[in-house]
């Protein structure tokens, strides 16, 4: 794929964050962008992608954990355009917390909408990204390459979609579909200012090892899913540092990570713990 313009391209969790950003860029090089979310996206939003390049932008409600909902997002896309290029899997959620501390609903909710929704969304859109040939990125994370305390149920769900996506590429590489595998770390988005505003997990990441610990502005994770998107790529990092991880991830998933972390997970496990209790007990109060 030389060129994304005329491309039609369909961006799950395209509301806000990073979906939101990738959409403007690819709208800014002549896609046509379709937003996707499970909210109503307003006007003023799709008003912010560009148009000089003769792109048409939607916006079109659809829950990935609701495949018939997925379903008639696709129809309203091949109404509306007569064909589908591109799908950016990009919808997921986070909480944190340890999994004594949190509920077993928000747990598997995670995992239902960070994997079960990509696999919604690939298997919803196959028909059409087959007949044209086109391409998946998958938004993985940086997740997938480590063990840390507070993200099991999180890391577990990108962990799914990194094998997920490596089996559909060997699936459909003959029918000429590529499958890209996005790794970002921490992107400033909404979702991460939420989780950044309770100190524990502030420190936590502060704890982490380069370039785990890492905060990519949102242009800049943009700007690297979209070239990924245009040259078709196999996966993408962000920071590009996590490439060198990648290739050595045994390191942080084994039994030397393992005793590395264990002196320091007797206090900063209790402190994630007490810090995401009291963050929910003060949202609790305030909601009242």
């Amino acid at each position: 794929m030389t060129s994304v313009a005329g491309k039609v391209a369909f961006i799950t969790g395209g509301a806000s964050g990073i979906g939101l950003e990738t959409g403007r860029r690819l709208a800014s090089l002549g896609a046509h962008v379709v937003l996707v979310d499970r909210s109503e996206i307003s006007a003023s939003v799709l008003e912010t992608l560009d148009t000089t390049r003769h792109g048409r932008h939607i916006s079109v409600v659809a829950d990935v954990t609701d495949t018939a909902s997925l379903e008639l997002a696709v129809a309203t896309v091949l109404n509306e355009y007569g064909c589908l290029d591109v799908v950016v899997a990009n919808a997921g959620i986070a909480e944190a917390g340890t999994v004594a501390i949190s509920d077993v609903e928000s747990l598997v909710k995670i995992v239902e909408v960070n994997l079960i929704g990509v696999i919604r969304t690939v298997h919803a859109t196959l028909p059409a990204v087959t007949a044209q040939r086109g391409y998946y990125l998958l938004v993985s994370s940086a997740a997938a390459l480590k063990n840390i305390p507070g993200q099991s149920a999180y890391a577990a769900s990108k962990t799914g979609v990194e094998a997920f996506g490596g089996g559909l590429r060997l699936e459909v590489a003959h029918k000429g579909v590529g499958v890209g595998v996005a790794h970002p770390a921490f992107v400033r988005t909404p979702m991460f200012e939420s989780q950044h505003s309770i100190a524990a997990v502030r420190a936590g990441i502060e704890e982490l090892p380069w370039p785990f610990n890492v905060v990519t502005e949102l242009d800049d994770c943009a700007d690297a899913f979209v070239d990924t998107i245009v040259g078709r790529r196999r996966k993408v990092y962000v920071p590009g540092a996590l490439r060198g991880v990648d290739t050595v991830r045994g390191v942080f998933t084994g039994r030397l990570w393992d005793a590395i972390l264990r002196p320091r997970v007797k206090k900063t496990v209790p402190a994630l713990e007490d810090g995401v209790l009291q963050s929910r007990a003060l949202r609790s109060v305030t909601r009242q």
